[in-house]
């Protein structure tokens, strides 16, 4: 991802498996400065709107939060239209001043889609593999993804253990990810 300056930034690893009727988002904990780990136990998955919807991002902490905050807003707005919240948040994301500078991502999803949103407008469901999806953003994200699309393709398990493989996968090659896993799952 590269920074309003053109520096790539070096984020984390947050991927969404859908598998059937469940739905897993996990990230990894590892918050870095530079070249600096400075925390390694960091919760980027929240439950929103009761529980109902499942959100992650990579990218800034506080960019990211800001975003997790107005996300949430927006579903309350539309009564919980994930597709709809998703959509309005991506608009005001692109066009206000101040939002255009935030230097994150979001994974979101509830039982029956997944979105990731960034801050050019984009909105994306991702394609679907076999009985489900796939999606994975952040530094670690590419690993994440091809290990995550491997593993729903090849084997049976489950949404929460696909996400939980991907997450170790990309961990190991991935520099600026851990192995400090948190997931939710729906």
């Amino acid at each position: 991802m590269k920074t309003n300056e053109g520096q790539t930034m070096h984020a984390t690893t947050v991927v969404a498996v859908r598998r059937g009727d469940k739905v897993a988002i996990g990230s990894d904990g590892q918050v870095t400065l530079g070249q600096t780990v400075m925390k390694h136990g960091a919760r980027k998955v929240r439950r929103l709107r009761d529980g109902q919807v499942l959100a992650g991002f990579a990218g800034s902490a506080a960019d990211g939060v800001a975003l997790l905050e107005r996300f949430e807003a927006k579903l309350k707005e539309w009564n919980g239209n994930l597709p709809r919240a998703a959509v309005e948040l991506a608009k005001d994301w692109r066009t206000d001043r101040i939002l255009r500078r935030y230097e994150a991502l979001l994974l979101v999803a509830d039982r029956e889609r997944t979105f990731l949103l960034s801050g050019t407008g984009d909105v994306i469901e991702p394609d679907p593999v076999g009985d489900g999806g796939v999606a994975a953003i952040g530094s670690g994200g590419p690993y994440a993804l091809a290990a995550g699309r491997a593993l729903l393709e090849a084997t049976a398990l489950p949404a929460r253990e696909i996400t939980e493989r991907a997450l170790r996968i990309a961990g190991e090659i991935c520099i600026y990810t851990n192995m400090q896993i948190s997931i939710e799952e729906l």
